[in-house]
């Protein structure tokens, strides 16, 4: 379906737009290992983080189709329906957050969308009509209608959310899968969240078990770019073996550290973990499980073979045909991941995609986990004396629960984000991370997100920054080494000696010393402000526009309905509180 017949080996996916003639808005090719599909306009190849639009009454703080159209939108809601009617179509069912804790959803797609159909089959997973229940009651509808981004839009991206009593119709006007598929089908469970008390929680959860059979469930949320799919992935490594930890961007040095034996991983979500109350125990750990059927895994950073050989078996030779974006594909030949579709300037995308079932992930584990420790990524540029930034965080800093939420509350979005069309300067992807694509009121999430907190002491907070550690490159390797240490340790639970207080406060505690593997990382990599290159100047102008940031960020929570703890928190950040003050108010576990 995805070629419009069964001997066609490159298929347009084109539409009849008046007033501007036939457009192809996507090119789908057969590959050995799958179909590639391919975007003539380099806009569609990333997420547009403004697409998001509200077309009910009900309370939001997102922007209004009414508001910002000055118009209804019924009339387009009918035109829409009357759209689809002339279309051949492909209409089929599927559990919005997986089969045991989900809810009933429908697709509707043009047939000639057929890849789009696919990517959602394999993300979200599909009922056979043989299989659909007497009790089958959708909850949720996605409606397909690409044309309309040009006859409506102005060519732009635009995902509509229609909350209606008893069911979520969400209206895509793009062939993008990210805004609807992916991250539309978010919303509707956020929604239904937001309405039932609970939430589901933008993150990556990976079981690590250590050479020494010890086992620790880490889950790791942040924006877009943030290292979610990263931290289930294996420790990248030279070719002689050894890991670079960092390149200094002003001298060119590397410092290298060897890991004998890395740990066992066991992934457990890659995007989205559904935090279901059927699901909670009484560990006072959080228990979540994967919210998808299959993973949307950017592939950005696979540049050449052998730099993620755990992924490139599955995407080489898969056990059933993948859905890739923004690769290469030539006829009949097997698409190379690492071949990625070059943009109009000449530069490779920097979204290229492979829909990966949850099925053909190997060792995956299907069933709820508790949270031992939970992290949070932020991408950091570099950080210097003669151009200071956000870049001062360390390998890893430990949190008290007051800070952990502060980060969720504000999620900086970070340094050349790799996702979404654009990110100028330091903006903030919005509370808990997964504000882009939520569509009630922050204050609900910020609070469901207190309470989770709240409930769930027996679990420990991590902050955790890739790509940039002051003047360093060190692209995802703080992470994965975190996640050995911590693993090696059986959790994260450090005595108060070895912690030391952060300069900036709102980055908790870093580390005295770390030694993993018997090496001891440099202090350069665990507090920034000893690098030669950074400096007291350095970090305390970097901790100004970090605090300045979170200052202004935290102001629009600050209403009536705000739960009272985060009043509080919120207040200290206000009052340049310091990190022992946090920790008074929510003490950490040592």
């Amino acid at each position: 379906m995805a070629f419009g017949g069964e001997d066609v080996d490159t298929y347009e996916v084109a539409y009849d737009v008046p007033g501007k003639g036939n457009i192809v808005e996507a090119t789908v090719t057969r590959c050995k290992n799958g179909i590639v599909v391919n975007y003539p306009d380099d806009y569609m190849r990333r997420r547009d983080p403004d697409c998001l639009l509200v077309a009910d009454k009900n309370d939001t703080d997102k922007p209004k189709y009414d508001d910002v159209y000055n118009q209804d939108f019924e009339p387009l809601r009918q035109e829409t329906f009357q759209w689809l009617k002339k279309q051949k179509l492909i209409v089929f069912a599927f559990k919005s957050g997986g089969e045991e804790y989900g809810y009933d959803t429908l697709l509707v797609s043009p047939a000639n969308a057929g890849f789009f159909a696919c990517a959602v089959a394999d993300l979200q997973g599909f009922t056979s009509m043989h299989d659909i229940s007497e009790d089958f009651n959708p909850k949720a509808v996605i409606f397909l209608a690409p044309p309309f981004r040009h006859t409506h839009f102005d060519g732009k991206q635009i995902v509509i959310h229609n909350r209606l009593t008893g069911i979520h119709e969400l209206f895509s006007y793009n062939l993008y899968p990210g805004p609807s598929a992916k991250k539309g089908i978010y919303g509707v469970l956020l929604n239904i969240g937001e309405n039932e008390g609970w939430t589901t929680v933008h993150a990556s959860t990976v079981k690590v078990i250590t050479p020494y059979d010890n086992e620790i469930v880490i889950m790791h949320e942040g924006a877009s770019g943030g290292g979610k799919s990263e931290m289930i992935e294996h420790v990248h490594r030279e070719m002689d073996g050894r890991i670079l930890l960092g390149k200094n961007t002003v001298t060119g040095e590397k410092t290298f550290i060897e890991l004998s034996e890395s740990c066992e991983l066991r992934p457990v979500t890659d995007d989205m973990a559904i935090c279901h109350p059927r699901m909670q125990n009484d560990s006072k750990k959080l228990v979540v499980k994967d919210a998808e059927q299959g993973w949307f895994l950017r592939c950005d950073h696979i540049k050449s073979y052998g730099t993620a050989p755990q992924h490139e078996k599955i995407f080489i030779h898969p056990q059933e045909p993948l859905v890739f974006l923004n690769i290469q594909g030539v006829p009949n030949s097997t698409c190379l991941v690492w071949e990625h579709t070059l943009d109009s300037n000449g530069k490779p995308c920097p979204n290229p995609r492979v829909v990966l079932p949850r099925r053909l992930v190997p060792n995956v584990i299907d069933e709820p986990v508790e949270i031992d420790v939970r992290s949070f990524g932020v991408r950091t540029p570099a950080c210097t004396k003669k151009n200071p930034s956000y870049g001062i965080l360390g390998m890893f800093h430990i949190l008290p629960p007051a800070l952990a939420w502060l980060w969720r509350l504000v999620a900086p979005r970070g340094y050349n984000n790799p996702s979404i069309t654009s990110s100028e300067g330091m903006t903030s992807e919005g509370v808990g991370s997964y504000w882009p694509f939520a569509t009630g009121k922050m204050v609900e999430q910020a609070n469901l997100l207190m309470e989770q907190i709240l409930n769930s002491s027996h679990t420990r907070y991590l902050l955790i920054p890739n790509q940039h550690i002051g003047a360093y490159e060190v692209g995802f390797v703080p992470q994965w080494v975190a996640r050995e240490y911590i693993a090696r340790r059986g959790s994260a639970k450090f005595k108060p000696e070895h912690l030391v207080e952060a300069r900036c406060s709102i980055l908790g505690y870093g580390l005295g010393s770390l030694k993993v593997d018997g090496q001891y990382i440099r202090k350069a990599f665990l507090q920034p402000e000893m690098q030669q290159e950074v400096g007291i100047e350095g970090y305390d102008a970097g901790s100004k526009i970090l605090l300045d940031f979170f200052k202004e960020e935290v102001q629009k929570f600050l209403t009536p309905e705000l739960h009272e703890m985060g009043r509080k928190i919120i207040e200290l950040l206000l009052s340049d509180a310091s990190v022992q003050e946090y920790n008074d108010l929510l003490p950490m576990r040592y």
